[in-house]
């Protein structure tokens, strides 16, 4: 059962990780997206801030949501524990 665990959590932290990565990605492009649109200024740059807000920001939220999701229930499968003092004696 712990070789069965070890797996499905090694699987799990491989998609935290890409879901991370993607997330981290996108918002990036986002960010580039918006200093462009500073420098065009104008219409354009409104329509590009608005589509960054309507179009990527939820896709966005969602994947970095999910990652997190994933990233804890990996977490609880492998047994890690997080924000817990270790006692020395």
């Amino acid at each position: 059962m712990k070789e069965f665990r070890a797996k499905i959590a090694k699987i799990l932290a491989y998609i935290y990780g890409v879901g991370i990565a993607l997330s981290l990605f996108v918002g990036a492009i986002s960010f580039v997206g918006y200093v462009v649109a500073i420098i065009i200024g104008g219409q354009t740059a409104e329509d590009i801030c608005v589509f960054i807000y309507q179009q990527v920001y939820p896709i966005l939220f969602y994947i970095s949501s999910a990652s997190v999701l994933l990233g804890l229930v990996k977490m609880y499968v492998a047994g890690e524990k997080s924000m817990v003092p270790n006692k020395k004696k």
